[in-house]
């Protein structure tokens, strides 16, 4: 099984509600009915807006995203699930990725097609030209791991290394991380660094993902964008 990360622009012609709309209740399902092992759409619709701070080095930044789980992702077999997300209209960006998940949603479940509760903030960068390939993964996906989830109210981690561009245009991205934090973290920074009411830790935990994440992103080239989860059909 092979997971393909879509990343979607609006149409400037087609209002953002109802673009957001036709993600999750149009493409999302006639994924699954075209026999999508799992599919996965984010949206930075209203509820989402404003959740916490957001990174832009792609412009016009991407407001959505679906992510779909195939037997295979070569052109032949990903061609009828790459024609339904086509079918939104706007521009579109594949990736085939390889994941992990060092921590899986346990405490906001929804029941399918329903949002999520809180909000997925995915962000997708580029490995520095200064950081070798294989020491660039070893920090991201081992050392910093643990330091992301302890200085973060998160309850959803995932870790996507891009193997291969699927479109011709698609921007290029080394990592895409969907990130799930509790709706107690909407608008507020401090519970976002899982340090609500304590100034000393929120600055100390704020400092430790920083600088972790310095090692391996190069902020100038990292896009955050703060979504609305929803689950359509769960990868087996």
């Amino acid at each position: 099984m092979e997971k393909i990360v879509h990343a979607l622009w609006r149409d400037p012609r087609e209002d953002p509600a109802g673009f957001c709309r036709r993600v999750r209740e149009e493409v999302g399902p006639l994924l699954v009915e075209r026999g999508a092992l799992g599919v996965a759409v984010n949206v930075a619709d209203e509820a989402a807006r404003g959740a916490a701070p957001a990174f832009r080095s792609c412009a016009p930044q991407m407001e959505a995203f679906i992510s779909v789980w195939v037997d295979s992702a070569n052109r032949a077999s990903r061609a009828p699930f790459d024609e339904a997300v086509g079918s939104l209209g706007g521009r579109v960006a594949s990736y085939a990725v390889s994941e992990s998940q060092p921590m899986r949603n346990t405490r906001f479940p929804a029941a399918p097609g329903e949002r999520t509760p809180g909000f997925i903030q995915i962000a997708l960068f580029r490995r520095p030209p200064r950081v070798a390939r294989e020491a660039w993964l070893d920090i991201w996906l081992e050392s910093h791991t643990q330091v992301a989830i302890d200085t973060q109210d998160t309850f959803l981690y995932v870790q996507n290394v891009v193997g291969r561009a699927l479109s011709f245009d698609a921007p290029r991205y080394d990592a895409i991380v969907e990130e799930g934090f509790p709706p107690a973290a909407f608008g507020d920074i401090r519970a976002f660094y899982d340090a609500a009411g304590d100034e000393a830790r929120y600055q100390r935990n704020q400092a430790s993902m920083r600088e972790s994440c310095a090692r391996f992103i190069d902020f100038d080239k990292l896009d955050v964008v703060q979504t609305s989860q929803y689950i359509i059909k769960a990868p087996a």
